[in-house]
């Protein structure tokens, strides 16, 4: 084979058409957000996923599902999407409050996320105690009491009324344009959290959370 350049008038020519470059399609990283709850968190992370997905289409895809169901069934739906998906799906976060649920079911979820993680699949048990309007609340302070989680709904209301946005509610689809703001005091305080409750299971880790986890790694698309 003769190592002289082509000249330019062979470049068209049939029998050269072997030497053009075969296109590489590039997949963006697959990701999964699963929740527990219908409404509120499905409402929160798809805020989120839309804005990831329409400014990096080919290098990210988040997908978001509210599922409805406990612990360690989300996680087994998670599994069973994993498998049916025609792409790997890189990360999956299970978003889950720990409620009322046993803390076995609670702490389980966690375990068995570590345990599922392989080379092609990270799963992330993406908890909070006792519900995710914690993460909420962080955006406005620290708070290290462990109350129940219908305490959080009007303290909530009352940040929310001093900065102008009305009372809280569940179902509402706005809340991470009001809290983005405020984002990194947010990750700074359930930082803080995770440092008090380090070597404690989920179900004993009163109040805590992992959302800023999940924040963190995709904070740069956003």
């Amino acid at each position: 084979m003769s190592l002289h350049p082509l000249k330019r008038s062979d470049i068209n020519k049939e029998w050269n058409q072997g030497r053009k470059r075969k296109k590489v399609l590039i997949q963006p990283e697959y990701q999964l957000i699963i929740t527990e709850g219908t409404d509120t968190e499905p409402n929160y992370f798809s805020a989120i996923a839309d804005i990831v997905n329409s400014k990096y289409p080919n290098k990210i895809n988040v997908t978001v599902e509210g599922i409805g169901d406990n612990t360690l069934n989300l996680l087994e739906k998670a599994r069973r999407m994993v498998l049916a998906s025609p792409n790997v799906i890189k990360h999956v976060w299970v978003v889950y409050d720990t409620d009322d649920f046993p803390p076995e079911h609670i702490n389980k979820t966690a375990e068995y996320c570590e345990q599922y993680t392989d080379v092609e699949t990270e799963y992330h048990a993406i908890w909070s105690n006792q519900c995710i309007e914690l993460w909420f609340l962080l955006h406005f302070g620290l708070y290290h009491s462990d109350i129940h989680r219908k305490e959080y709904w009007p303290k909530l209301s009352e940040w929310l009324i001093k900065y102008g946005y009305g009372k809280y509610s569940k179902n509402r689809s706005d809340m991470f344009e009001i809290l983005r703001p405020y984002m990194k005091t947010a990750i700074i305080n359930a930082t803080r959290l995770e440092e008090y409750n380090i070597g404690k299971v989920p179900s004993a880790s009163a109040p805590g959370t992992r959302v800023h986890v999940l924040i963190k790694h995709l904070q740069e698309y956003l």
